[in-house]
């Protein structure tokens, strides 16, 4: 039987505008009901920093304590591979965050990400669709760094470098000695990442090709394609780096590398930033991510954490149906779904005869329903 990881229990003190909070969850699903700005997606940003060690809305930690606070806790108690362990977040002003696994502090955090995996799906996925290439390059960051280390370590690398790269291009160095261990630490860890990618791209398209139709009107085909000028070439960027160090020198920053690669994304032989409807747009993400989740299940042999925030708006009748049957059947693990309409979590709950709980959100506060 595929494992899964369960959150079986989370404390919050002081995190945004939830002063405190004790909550025991269902190990299926767990539903949020409240106005805008109540503090649902708090709840869920809790979890995901649990995850990731960081907020899913780029705030900085210290951005995360409730205003007039002077610490913020979080403690989150997980079924994992059949062991219970223990997850814990601390912050003061003007002191090192702590984050431990069961009592232990990390001595790197990039060491955590993967161990607890997790998928989101929020609003402000549409950037996805919408937003500059850094969101896309972003997504598949996440993703790949889940289910390979190395990769992790790689973007890591080559971030350092390119900073290096750029500073010595901004400055006007002149010295090809200076360019040369930076660019070669560049060009390995480039072809690592542009290798990784190109396999992400292909396992997750199966996948994606596949869900879509389940959200979708019939008739509407996707595809997702990696745009990267290594991949596209099959050079290396050393190659490319004999050609554009007189461009770069003059843009002051380094032009080709994995840090410009994009996704295009396609419905129909059409982008869809140009050509979807807000409705087709919107199921285009939710079926993007429903595939990331399809993806590291296999490649953990996990199910991870879904959490699912104000999902069904922008989405007709017809797509809210079909959304609803497919997270209401056994494919996921634990579920924790936010919504402003009553009617489509108590369907959910209806539909699903597993364990479930609900709870009304106001002010940061939660009431069992």
């Amino acid at each position: 039987m595929l494992s899964e990881v369960i959150l079986k229990s989370l404390a919050i003190n002081n995190f945004k505008n939830i002063a405190e909070a004790r909550l025991e969850f269902s190990p299926k699903i767990n539903c949020f009901l409240g106005d805008n700005g109540m503090g649902k997606s708090n709840l869920l940003d809790a979890i995901h920093y649990l995850s990731f060690c960081k907020s899913f809305t780029g705030l900085p930690d210290s951005a995360l304590m409730l205003r007039g606070a002077d610490f913020v806790t979080l403690r989150g108690i997980y079924r994992r591979r059949g062991s219970d362990e223990e997850l814990t977040f601390g912050l003061m002003p003007g002191k090192k965050k702590s984050f431990k696994r069961k009592g232990k502090e990390y001595e790197r955090l990039s060491t955590h990400i993967g161990a607890f995996p997790l998928v989101l799906i929020a609003p402000g996925d549409q950037e996805l669709v919408a937003g500059a290439p850094e969101e896309r390059r972003r997504f598949m960051d996440v993703v790949i760094s889940q289910t390979d280390p190395q990769y992790l370590d790689h973007l890591i690398r080559y971030g350092h470098a390119l900073q290096s790269r750029n500073k010595l291009l901004r400055d006007h160095a002149v010295d090809p000695g200076l360019y040369s261990a930076i660019e070669l630490t560049l060009a390995r860890s480039a072809d690592y990442l542009t290798a990784a990618r190109l396999r992400w791209v292909e396992q997750l398209t199966g996948i994606f090709t596949s869900i879509y139709p389940r959200i979708a009107a019939s008739g509407e085909i996707p595809s997702l394609k990696l745009s990267s000028r290594m991949a596209a070439t099959g050079r290396d960027l050393l190659s490319f780096f004999d050609e554009t160090r007189r461009h770069d020198e003059i843009m002051g920053y380094t032009t080709i590398g994995p840090h410009r690669d994009d996704l295009d994304l396609q419905l129909c032989d059409m982008p869809v930033r140009r050509a979807a409807s807000q409705g087709q747009c919107k199921t285009y993400t939710i079926a993007l991510r429903l595939a990331q989740y399809e993806f590291l299940r296999r490649a953990v042999d996990m199910k991870p954490l879904l959490l699912l925030d104000d999902i069904f708006d922008k989405l007709d009748a017809s797509r809210v149906e079909r959304l609803i049957d497919m997270v209401s059947d056994d494919t996921f693990g634990q579920i924790f779904i936010t919504d402003t309409n009553r009617d489509h979590l108590d369907t959910i709950m209806e539909r699903n005869s597993s364990d479930h709980r609900s709870w009304t959100v106001s002010s940061g506060a939660f009431s069992p329903r």
